[in-house]
């Protein structure tokens, strides 16, 4: 089967969203503790103001305590074109700005309407152009609000589809679905994933970042797996949301989506039993949050080990 790559997203999106701020030796250990398990995607933190989210503050400090984990794709987000260029002094080897589909989300999230973001979007791909090819990181424009907004309510699908391909004719390499609010469902993934590859081809559209709001999380990602989506974000513990959508809590739990992708049969190069033992640590350094996840409590059951599982497929 194919192999997916998970993007571990706790250490920008669930802190961004907790009342504790991690000091940057905490946020490396749980970034190294997680690779010693076998995640090779993890986005760090995000390039913003340190007056809006300070739990943030220290992003370029992680980038750079990061590098040396051969293989690890070190991800971030920026907000705009100043954000971007502090993620390509700080070495990040991917780097994501969020263009959410709802205006007024938009406004509230980065500041800025349609149009700017367009700008924005603009100026960072010049930027990321000065960079020589082999040292130029991966550039994905996140369509965040994909499902539906809090504040705005439904979001067209047509809409979704268009404003995709006019990203994509700026000369971005690939976009991202979000559903910023959780308000998605299979069906309603399937028309968009595959409405995105109708209009722009597969190969611009193969990730997905899920949450769990309303349970819908590992629904949404199984069907996703299933079209050929490669990518999932999902977070430690399920910690996380988005600060400026009310609302928009819940994000997948990496433990439940690594045991259930194992579990059919997906290889994610994840070591569970040693992601469980990253949770406790994490947590630990976390103490005052809420930790969700039924992994976790269940346990593992007695049967289940990656090469076992790959020899019964």
């Amino acid at each position: 089967m194919q192999h997916i790559t998970i993007s571990e997203v706790g250490p920008r999106d669930g802190l961004q969203s907790v009342n504790t701020t991690l000091s940057t030796e905490g946020k490396l250990a749980w970034i190294e503790a997680e690779y010693r398990a076998g995640v090779r995607e993890i986005e760090v933190g995000s390039f913003v103001s340190p007056k809006l989210l300070p739990q943030m503050a220290d992003t370029d400090a992680v980038v750079r305590g990061a590098q040396h984990l051969s293989g690890l794709v070190i991800a971030v987000l920026v907000p705009n074109t100043r954000g971007c260029e502090a993620a390509l002094s700080a070495g990040a080897h991917k780097i994501s700005i969020p263009f959410s589909l709802s205006e007024t989300h938009s406004v509230k999230n980065v500041r800025r309407n349609h149009a700017q973001m367009l700008d924005e979007i603009r100026s960072c791909l010049k930027l990321i152009e000065t960079i020589p090819e082999p040292d130029r990181p991966a550039f994905e424009v996140g369509l965040s609000t994909a499902f539906g907004c809090t504040l705005e309510g439904a979001v067209p699908e047509s809409f979704v589809v268009e404003m995709a391909e006019r990203v994509l004719d700026l000369g971005v390499a690939e976009v991202g679905l979000s559903d910023t609010t959780g308000m998605g469902n299979p069906a309603q993934l399937e028309r968009l994933v595959t409405g995105i590859w109708h209009r722009c081809g597969e190969s611009k559209l193969t990730g997905v970042h899920l949450h769990n709001t309303r349970g819908q999380g590992l629904a949404n990602a199984l069907r996703a797996v299933e079209l050929g989506i490669t990518t999932l974000d999902s977070s430690l513990g399920g910690l996380g949301g988005c600060p400026f959508a009310p609302g928009a809590s819940g994000n997948i739990v990496t433990e439940d989506l690594v045991f259930l992708l194992e579990s059919m049969g997906y290889p994610t190069g994840i070591d569970l039993e040693a992601l469980l033992v990253v949770r406790k640590q994490v947590a630990a350094l976390l103490p005052e949050e809420e930790w969700f996840g039924f992994t976790a409590s269940a346990g593992l059951p007695k049967h289940f080990s990656t090469a076992k599982l790959q020899q019964a497929s």
